[in-house]
């Protein structure tokens, strides 16, 4: 009994992987960045772990949220900008989602 590798085949499934994964992380990076520059920073409050280190405390959300708004009162773009940053934001994470179900399906359908 011989073992043979089809290195072709192992090319193309790491190269697909390579693409597929820069593509996602930087369309998802670029979609953040956008919906920053759109005025839309995302705060995310703290969570509650059970037995663990709260990591950010509910003064530091507090002060964070009022950055976050006193950055987006600052910025210079437009209203129009502001709504084109807004929906290639949208965008972006409507790539990344096309790209992770497309992948699963590739992956359940095709096989």
């Amino acid at each position: 009994m011989s073992v043979t590798i089809d290195w072709f085949a192992f090319i193309q499934v790491f190269a697909a992987a390579l693409i597929g994964a820069t593509a996602i992380v930087t369309f998802y990076a670029l979609g953040l960045r956008l919906l920053v520059r759109s005025g839309h920073a995302p705060v995310v409050s703290p969570a509650e772990f059970t037995d663990a280190i709260t990591v950010i405390t509910e003064k530091e959300a507090r002060r964070a949220a009022k950055q976050a708004a006193k950055a987006a009162k600052k910025n210079p773009l437009t209203d129009a900008q502001k709504r084109i940053s807004l929906v290639g934001a949208y965008g972006c994470f409507a790539v990344c989602a096309v790209a992770v179900i497309g992948g699963i399906l590739v992956i359940v359908v095709g096989h």
